[in-house]
């Protein structure tokens, strides 16, 4: 009927998946990319710090077009959605190496040039950037621990 999943609540005791379960779990796994062997815990950080931002720069492009600061108006939504987009792209190729870092590096250099049009970007941008930078450094730390723990666990 589904996977068993043991060591749940008791030793002994195995907890029976419903199909539903079954492929919601499978599914979270795909998303998540579990068992891909490459666990990153930067390109983990770096998901995180790009999905707020998704949220953000879709709601500066709405100020930008709700103030009327470009002519013709639309270009705010133009400029939050393109960005958007970039973002999007990003957090879809993230597990596939460093493209999506590298992605993330051009994301903030936009996000701070935004500022040319909403000057209260920038601080939004610092932020996210400051946020960004650490989780780049932290994560690295933590995989090279990682990496190194493992090896020595082998030996």
């Amino acid at each position: 009927m589904g996977d068993r999943v043991s060591n749940v609540n008791e030793p002994n005791e195995e907890l029976v998946l419903s199909p539903s379960e079954e492929r919601a779990h499978n599914a979270a796994l795909r998303v998540s990319g579990a068992g891909s062997g490459q666990r990153s815990t930067q390109r983990a950080l770096a998901s995180i710090v790009l999905g707020f931002e998704l949220i953000i720069v879709v709601l500066i492009g709405l100020t930008i077009f709700g103030l009327g600061i470009t002519e013709p108006r639309e270009i705010g939504l133009y400029l939050g959605g393109g960005l958007a987009l970039v973002i999007i792209v990003a957090l879809g190729i993230m597990r596939r190496g460093k493209v999506g870092i590298y992605l993330g590096w051009a994301v903030h250099a936009l996000m701070l040039a935004s500022a040319i049009i909403l000057p209260m970007a920038l601080v939004v941008g610092v932020l996210f950037t400051a946020l960004w930078v650490f989780c780049m450094v932290k994560g690295t730390q933590l995989d090279r621990d990682r990496a190194r723990w493992i090896a020595e666990q082998s030996v």
